[in-house]
């Protein structure tokens, strides 16, 4: 038997003593069971993906929660974007509204560009977004933050390394 073939049967096992609590717990955490059942199969889908820690056998739920816990703060995180982004929609004149398909490429670019930009500080997010969204000067969005010029300009550093260092982690 290959080592495939191991790790797939102990992810089986996992799969079917446990599956069943962890849809519940995301339930509760939800409240929506079709969520909690789609989040419960994209945790197990991570489980497949990588190898199983050690304490995954000691502590198999604390640990199937932990990789679920991660899954539910990007759901939550994605339904907030993707709100905003349906009410600032609703707020254009029909002619100027995006068709679906449109308006489905917007949200996934902006949920992409939120996780990019997820972890850095408040003033070198908003300072990258003046400058790469609205297209205003370092001197403009010095102006806009109430900071300085060379504020700016670290901040701007900050969120392009940011943006690298994150970049090149998602990368296979």
């Amino acid at each position: 038997m290959s080592a495939a073939d191991t790790h797939h049967q102990k992810v089986e096992a996992l799969y079917c003593y446990h599956h069943g609590w962890l849809k519940g717990w995301l339930q509760r955490k939800l409240g929506n069971a079709f969520d909690a059942a789609d989040l419960a199969q994209d945790t197990f889908m991570r489980v497949l993906g990588r190898p199983l820690e050690a304490h995954a056998a000691r502590e198999p739920r604390a640990w199937l929660t932990t990789i679920a816990h991660g899954l539910v703060v990007d759901h939550i995180r994605r339904r907030a974007v993707e709100r905003a982004c349906l009410e600032a929609i609703a707020a254009l004149p029909e002619a100027c509204a995006p068709s679906p398909e449109a308006r489905h490429l917007l949200i996934e670019t902006l949920v992409q560009v939120d996780a990019l930009l997820d972890g850095l500080n408040p003033r070198a997010r908003s300072a990258f977004l003046l400058s790469r969204l609205e297209g205003l000067s370092y001197a403009e969005i010095a102006a806009r933050l109430r900071v300085s010029l060379s504020s700016v300009e670290k901040y701007m550093a900050t969120a392009i390394r940011h943006c690298l260092a994150a970049r090149a982690a998602s990368l296979p």
